[in-house]
C-alpha cells in the first residue's frame, strides 16, 4: 500500500499504536501483545446519536440537519436558551429530533448533557455552523466499527483540510498539538477540531468535566490517559454559514492551555 493512501485512512494516535509518523521506534510484536486489551467491538452495526450543542443558530441548522445521514437513530440538540429560532427551525427540519436546554453555560457543559441523554451505543459530536460536515459521519462510524474506541477528526493530513482557519489560529492548533504531543507522548496532528465520536460506554473513561471550548483537548487528553484506542480521522472544515464565531482566541486559548496543564500534573 503506498504512503498516500495510508494518510487518508483512520491513525492511531495513543498507546496502542505500533509505530508513528515521526520516526520514532516502532514497538515489537511483544510490546504491542503486552499493550493493554481493545474492548470487543460487535460486528452488529451500532445504532448512533448525533450531539449538536446550539445558540442561536436557525440560520445555519437547515444545512446542518438536512446533511446527517437518513440511517442516524437520533439526532440531540443541546440548546444553551438561543433568543433566536434555533428550536423552532430544528424542530420543522427534523420533527423527530430531541432538543433539551443547558443546565449551565459553555460548549462542554452541552456536550455534557447531550451524551448523558444519548442512547445510542455510539455518540458523534458535531457544530451547528456547518463547520463540521455530516456527511463524514460514516468514516468516524467506520473507525469505531473497525476496533478504535475514540475517533478525533483532524485536519491536518491528507483528506482533511480547513476552509475557516485564520493563520493565527491554524498556528494555534499546530501549537496546541504539538504541545500535548510533547506532554503526553501522543501522535496527535489535530486536538482543537470539534468532530469527535465515540462508544458512549467510554463516558466514563472520558470524564467530561469543563464547561467551555477546552472541551475539544481534554476529549483528546482523556482519551489518551484512560489507554483506550484512539484514531485521528481526516476531515474537511468547511468555513462556519452565518454568524459569528463564540470562540475567542486569546481567551478560550488562556483556558486551553491551563487545562493541558492541569491535565499534565493531574496524578494518574
Amino acid at each position: 500500500m503506498n504512503d498516500d493512501r495510508e494518510s487518508i485512512l483512520p491513525r492511531e494516535v495513543g498507546k496502542h499504536a505500533r509505530g508513528s509518523l515521526h520516526g520514532r521506534r516502532r514497538r515489537s510484536a511483544t510490546e504491542v501483545n503486552n499493550l493493554p486489551r481493545f474492548r470487543y467491538h460487535s460486528e452488529t452495526a451500532p445504532s448512533v446519536t448525533v450531539v449538536i450543542p446550539t445558540l442561536n443558530e436557525g440560520a445555519n441548522l437547515p444545512y446542518v440537519l438536512e446533511r446527517v445521514p437518513a440511517w442516524i437513530d437520533e439526532v440531540i440538540i443541546v440548546d444553551g436558551n438561543s433568543t433566536d429560532d434555533t428550536v423552532e427551525v430544528a424542530k420543522s427540519v427534523r420533527p423527530d429530533i430531541t432538543v433539551i436546554f443547558q443546565t449551565g453555560k459553555g460548549k462542554g457543559n452541552a456536550i455534557i448533557g447531550g451524551i448523558e441523554a444519548a442512547t445510542s451505543d455510539v455518540v458523534v459530536l458535531l457544530d451547528a455552523d456547518g463547520s463540521t460536515d455530516p456527511a463524514d459521519i460514516p468514516r468516524f462510524v467506520a473507525a469505531l466499527r473497525t476496533g478504535a474506541d475514540f475517533a478525533k477528526g483532524t485536519r491536518f493530513v491528507m483528506g482533511g483540510g480547513s476552509a475557516d482557519l485564520t493563520p493565527l489560529r491554524r498556528f494555534g492548533s499546530k501549537a496546541f498539538a504539538k504541545f500535548v504531543n510533547t506532554l503526553f507522548g501522543s501522535t496527535y496532528t489535530d486536538v482543537l477540531y470539534g468532530y469527535n465520536a465515540f462508544w458512549r460506554r467510554c463516558m466514563n473513561d472520558l470524564n467530561i468535566d469543563c464547561d467551555g471550548f477546552e472541551v475539544e483537548p481534554l476529549l483528546a487528553i482523556r482519551a489518551l490517559r484512560s489507554n483506550i484506542r484512539v484514531v485521528e480521522v481526516p476531515s474537511f472544515e468547511p468555513k462556519r454559514l452565518s454568524g459569528i464565531s463564540k470562540l475567542h482566541a486569546a481567551r478560550d486559548g488562556m483556558r486551553i492551555l491551563r487545562m493541558i496543564l492541569g491535565e499534565w500534573i493531574r496524578p494518574g
